[in-house]
């Protein structure tokens, strides 16, 4: 079936079609009657605007769209980030195309010449740790650029992140100062910049107590939740078992938590705070960043940009803060 045209809307609306290019762009001097007949066409023929032929007739390039490219958006911190950058392209007139990476160099690559083929506005990037060379070619055609969560390596863009380290240090602290010396670290992998940095503050926290660091206590590369629970359970069977714990994503506390007993003795900080997590017993203490404050600053960074901006790259460092709940004291004592 043949795809419905403006002349077909304008022919059923009885009206020309730079009227019905008018009134279904939404510009002023359509009366409210012919506005009201090009929209009862528009609805009976099913006509969908073609924003990339428009777009080819008008001087300004631009397509409204950008792209989002994340980690995971099943992540409750991702699709939290993903709606806040909607909401601020919504107040544009930007459409916001969302696209996962799994953290894989190769799926990034390829979701992002998908949305740079759509000819994209822009693109707000959670970087994986592989090579970003190849977005100098978009970038060099008009593309901005702005990384969120973590930098990419030589890459001299916009950069939004939080006090990764500082955040981490502040969580294990909270533990060592209720006593707990045998504190385990439970992380994603190692090569992505936000989980190094957590490592290296619950590292700093440690050596400003004067302890050194156990790697039988150190468990890295936990994907899932599954990873998780299945971590706890070898710590839990080691000769001298952890204490406490320091998790550093939402995932992987929740995968803790499923390990654990009601009640347990062992001590527990995370790093992300989600939902319900006050309501559990004993509520969870956590490390909060807020993911919609970074979209929206990131998003916000790049409509600058393509609005004209062309200042020297910025790179923006936003607080997290400790939430001390029950869980962060535990019943248990380093031996």
């Amino acid at each position: 079936m043949k795809r419905p045209t403006m002349k077909d809307v304008a022919r059923a609306a009885g009206v020309s079609p730079m009227t019905v290019s008018r009134a279904v762009s939404g510009e002023p001097g359509v009366s409210p009657d012919t506005a009201a007949r090009v929209e009862q066409a528009v609805r009976e023929l099913g006509y969908q605007r073609n924003d990339n032929a428009r777009s080819l007739r008008q001087k300004d390039p631009r397509t409204s769209t950008i792209g989002l490219v994340v980690d995971d958006l099943a992540n409750p911190f991702y699709a939290l980030m993903a709606r806040s950058v909607e909401d601020e392209a919504h107040r544009r007139g930007f459409l916001v195309l969302v696209g996962s990476t799994n953290d894989e160099p190769r799926r990034e690559r390829e979701v992002i010449a998908a949305f740079t083929a759509r000819q994209v506005d822009g693109l707000i990037l959670v970087p994986t740790n592989g090579g970003h060379g190849f977005l100098k070619q978009p970038m060099e055609a008009g593309t901005r650029v702005v990384c969120v969560d973590r930098p990419a390596k030589g890459l001299a863009v916009d950069t939004v992140t939080v006090d990764n380290r500082a955040g981490a240090e502040r969580a294990v602290s909270h533990l060592l100062g209720h006593g707990h010396t045998r504190i385990a670290y439970l992380g994603d992998r190692f090569d992505i910049w936000t989980q190094r940095e957590r490592h290296a503050g619950y590292l700093d926290a440690l050596a400003s107590h004067g302890i050194p660091e156990d790697p039988a206590l150190v468990r890295h590369e936990l994907r899932s939740q599954p990873h998780a629970a299945a971590a706890l359970a070898e710590l839990r069977a080691l000769p001298r078992p952890p204490t406490a714990l320091f998790t550093t994503n939402d995932l992987i506390t929740i995968g803790v938590m499923d390990g654990l007993g009601h009640p347990d003795p062992i001590a527990l900080v995370g790093f992300d705070d989600f939902p319900l997590a006050d309501r559990l017993s004993p509520p969870l203490s956590v490390v909060s960043q807020d993911p919609v404050a970074l979209g929206a600053t990131a998003a916000n960074l790049l409509f600058s940009r393509i609005d004209g901006d062309r200042s020297a790259p910025r790179s923006v460092v936003l607080l997290t803060r400790l939430i001390v709940r029950g869980s962060g004291a535990g019943g248990g004592r380093s031996r």
